[in-house]
Formats: C-alpha cells, sequence, structure tokens
C-alpha cells in the first residue's frame, strides 16, 4: 500500500476548504461533494485542490464545497455533465440505472481484500470511462471506502448460525444476502441503527468497520467478521470540456495529481479501516478474520451474485469479470 495520508497533511489540506481563492487570473473551478468536510474523501479532494493550486501558480483553482452545501448528493453528476459545476464527486453505484457497469464494485463476495478491489478497478475503469465520455464527462480518480464486515449479536462460523438472525438491510442486494442466508431482513436506515440494536429489532448487519464505530454498536453486538462482502467506491469526475478549456499545462498538472489523489485516497481508507478495527477492538468488541466454513459459504454467493449480475448487465459485465476471474 501507499503510505497513509497523515493527520497534519490532512488538516493542512483541510484548509482549502475555509480559505477564500487569492486573487489572481486563472481558471476558477467548483468541485461538488455530498459527503462531510472531514470525510477522508473530501479532505483527499482538498489536497488534490492545494496541490494543483501550488503547482500551477493559481492557474487552476478549485474550491471544494462539501456537504451537499453546493448541489444535492443525487444531482451532482447531473450537474457536472449540464456544465453548472466543473467537477463533482459520487458514489459510483449511484450511475447503476443509466450505467449498469457502475455496479461491478457492489457485486459482493468476489473481492476480499484492496489488492482484490484495486484489480476490479483496473477492469472497470475503462469501460466507466467510455460510458462517462459519452455524457461529456471525464473520469478523475476513484477511491474506496473500507470494506463491508459482519457484525452480530452472536458467534458466526457458517451460514447456519445467521439463519433465524434479524439482519440489516437497506437496498435489494442486502435484502437478498438477508434471503440468501436464512435471516430475517430488516430494513433500518443507518441513522435508525442505534436506536434498532437497542430495541432487539436486529441482531446482525453487514456494514464497515468505520459505521460501526460511528454508531458506537458495541453496546449491542459483540462480534465483527472481516468478511469483506464488497468496496464501494467514490468516484470523483470532471465536466470534460471544461477540462478540455484548461491551459495544457493545468489540464496536465491536475491529471497528475489526480493519479496522485487516487493513490493517497486508496492509502488512507485501508489506514481508516485499520484504525476502525482497533477502535471496535478497544471497547471490548472480538474482531475475526472469516471463519473457514463461512469463508466458503460466501465464495459461493459471490459466484451466484456474479452469475446474476452479468446475466442482467448483459456482454459488457464480461469485459470486467473475465479478466478479473482469470488474471492476476
Amino acid at each position: 500500500m501507499h503510505v497513509p495520508i497523515t493527520r497534519r497533511r490532512f488538516t493542512a489540506a483541510a484548509g482549502a476548504l475555509l480559505v477564500a481563492p487569492r486573487a489572481r487570473a486563472g481558471a476558477s473551478w467548483r468541485l461538488a461533494t455530498g459527503y462531510r468536510a472531514e470525510s477522508f474523501h473530501t479532505l483527499n479532494i482538498a489536497a488534490l485542490a492545494s496541490a494543483v493550486d501550488a503547482a500551477t501558480g493559481g492557474e487552476l483553482r478549485i474550491a471544494v464545497h462539501p456537504n451537499n452545501g453546493l448541489v444535492k448528493l443525487a444531482e451532482i453528476r447531473a450537474a457536472v455533465e449540464a456544465g453548472q459545476v466543473e467537477a463533482g464527486e459520487t458514489i459510483i453505484t449511484s450511475l447503476v440505472r443509466e450505467i449498469p457497469i457502475a455496479g461491478a464494485d457492489a457485486v459482493p463476495f468476489i473481492t476480499g481484500s484492496y489488492a482484490d478491489a484495486q484489480r476490479l478497478w483496473r477492469f472497470q475503469r475503462p469501460l466507466l470511462e467510455r460510458h462517462l465520455a459519452a455524457r461529456g464527462l471525464q473520469v478523475l480518480y476513484a477511491v474506496p471506502w473500507p470494506p463491508q464486515g459482519l457484525y452480530s449479536a452472536r458467534p458466526v462460523t457458517s451460514a447456519a448460525d445467521l439463519r433465524g438472525s434479524r439482519m440489516r438491510t437497506y437496498n435489494a442486494t442486502t435484502a437478498r444476502i438477508a434471503e440468501l442466508l436464512g435471516a430475517q431482513g430488516v430494513d433500518v436506515a443507518m441513522v435508525e441503527v442505534g436506536r434498532a440494536l437497542a430495541e432487539g429489532r436486529i441482531d446482525s448487519m453487514i456494514t464497515s468497520a468505520v459505521t460501526g464505530v460511528e454508531n458506537k454498536v458495541w453496546s449491542h453486538v459483540k462480534h465483527y467478521y472481516e468478511i469483506n462482502a464488497w468496496f464501494p467506491k467514490n468516484l470523483v469526475f470532471a465536466n470534460a470540456a471544461a477540462l478540455a478549456a484548461l491551459p495544457p499545462r493545468a489540464r496536465t498538472v491536475l491529471l497528475e495529481a489526480s493519479a496522485t489523489a487516487e493513490q493517497r485516497g486508496w492509502a488512507a481508507s485501508a489506514a481508516a479501516a485499520t484504525q476502525s478495527l482497533e477502535e471496535l477492538r478497544r471497547n471490548a468488541m472480538k474482531v475475526e478474520r472469516t471463519p473457514p466454513e463461512l469463508g466458503r459459504e460466501i465464495k459461493r454467493l459471490g459466484e451466484r451474485f456474479s452469475v446474476e449480475w452479468i446475466r442482467q448487465v448483459g456482454a459488457e459485465a464480461n469485459e470486467i469479470f473475465i479478466p478479473y476471474f482469470t488474471q492476476t
């Protein structure tokens, strides 16, 4: 992995969110994101903006607008496509309705590590770039959230231990996982997780260690399994016409800084995952690798989900999964 962003470097970069651009000639871009200013994703974008400003001597300045402050998260892709803002960030799975192959990184149980997730992105990126280019958009980079793990109120060694449990669901995929595992799916929004656990409405769920820490779930569940169910990614992208209008040097700097931001962001995601696991342990949760039998069972589920996704998406899905499963 690449060297993680230090707190000092992130803090300095975050200042770019608050300091007004200096009065200098040059292009001024706005980048909209729906995530909090404190999110490692947003801090990474702020570091990108700071690096571009410094490297171009103000020839390109990027003002970062977090927390839905400029455009709502669900509307960012359309706003950038329409040229209302020059750049934006969204979670890749939000593009699935118009670009089905955007759902590749949300197919469960096929990526067991950050290395797997990076390899999947390597095959997914060219197709996503092609679809976005047709809409006048340019991919800058993508960074995953920490992987999704399994929380349970009782020990789990196999899928049989989850039968009859009340599993939190929040979309069609998690509802199907609950069904295939023999659990009772209970639709619970993330803001309601703490209350649902306290009231006994759910006793298992699949979500990241980061989310577990944010919701202090250790008061109600004591087991976390690193099943790494999937690695959902955020995408940072630009309006292609705005990018083409930049002076060549500024355009080159932005693309090179984006490649650096991708490396830095993956490292920051891995660091956030590790820190969150440590926090779960500090709060008396038992954090374990995937038990062997459960691992074999979820691998079979991954194969099933893969086949179903290929049938749903069509031949283009094979352009991702055939090389992903056959090449190293």
